[in-house]
């Protein structure tokens, strides 16, 4: 075990505690805040973080959502329809292929929304303004790697018996 200048390795496994208590926190805090902005815009908690994902990751199938979120095509199809009835997303032809339909965020949609979001967002930037962009850079590798380890253990999960 690396010995760091926090006081040896029982420094160490203090801060790999404080760590993990942080992420751990952190995570059941978005989940908090996931729920708080869907009941005040009407949405379930899942559908307003499928529509972040589609926000983030640009026009999907359905397909391609149920393998991004893991949930079933039925659900996702479900998912998609209340999305669509509420007026967030649309369902379009491909531009690269007619026979297949994407989903696409309507961003003229998102104004209620983005106003919500708006007071973290800000409190956010003002905690970003405190780092340093090698900081930034340092967070932001460490975050990239801690969400593909947690797509991995979803994984492992949905596949184990």
């Amino acid at each position: 075990m690396t010995k760091t200048s926090t006081g040896g390795e029982d420094g160490r496994q203090a801060l790999l505690w404080r760590l993990q208590a942080a992420m751990r926190e952190a995570s059941a805090q978005g989940v908090l805040i996931s729920q708080t902005i869907a009941d005040r815009a009407g949405l379930n908690a899942s559908d307003l973080e499928c529509l972040d994902l589609m926000q983030l990751q640009g026009p999907r199938t359905a397909g391609e959502l149920a393998r991004a979120t893991g949930l079933t095509s039925g659900a996702i199809t479900g998912l998609i329809d209340r999305l669509e009835r509420a007026g967030y997303v649309a369902r379009e032809s491909d531009p690269t292929d007619r026979r297949r339909v994407v989903v696409r965020v309507r961003p003229e949609s998102l104004t209620a929304l983005n106003a919500l979001y708006a007071p973290l967002q800000a409190a956010s930037e003002d905690l970003n303004a405190r780092y340093s962009d090698e900081d930034l850079a340092l967070i932001a590798a460490f975050m990239e790697r801690n969400i593909a380890m947690a797509r991995d253990f979803i994984a492992g999960l949905k596949a184990a018996p």
